[in-house]
């Protein structure tokens, strides 16, 4: 009884990890602070997980159009938008140049 019951544990265990990709334990921690920074950093700009650099440098443009001092906005809210873009181009994966 117990081993079917283990044997079950396991075997959901592993559909969760083939239908979902994680496993049902990594449901329980949440996520890192980096991911929460990233995806804080992805609303304030309006991008998606797969942005590029150039949507990410483009909706920068556009929050700070919009948040600018000049435009009614503050310096803390295009610091904040600085340091959302910074931190969206770190997390892309190098370019490859290419080859001639």
């Amino acid at each position: 009884m117990l081993l079917r019951l283990l044997l079950l544990v396991g075997l959901a265990c592993l559909a969760c990890k083939m239908v979902f990709g994680r496993w049902p334990w990594e449901y329980l921690r949440g996520s890192s602070t980096r991911e929460r920074a990233l995806e804080r950093a992805r609303q304030l700009l309006g991008v998606s997980a797969g942005a590029t650099r150039q949507q990410i440098v483009e909706a920068h443009k556009r929050l700070v159009a919009i948040v600018h001092p000049d435009r009614g906005g503050t310096n803390e809210q295009v610091h904040e938008a600085n340091a959302a873009r910074d931190l969206l181009l770190a997390a892309l994966p190098p370019e490859i140049p290419p080859q001639q």
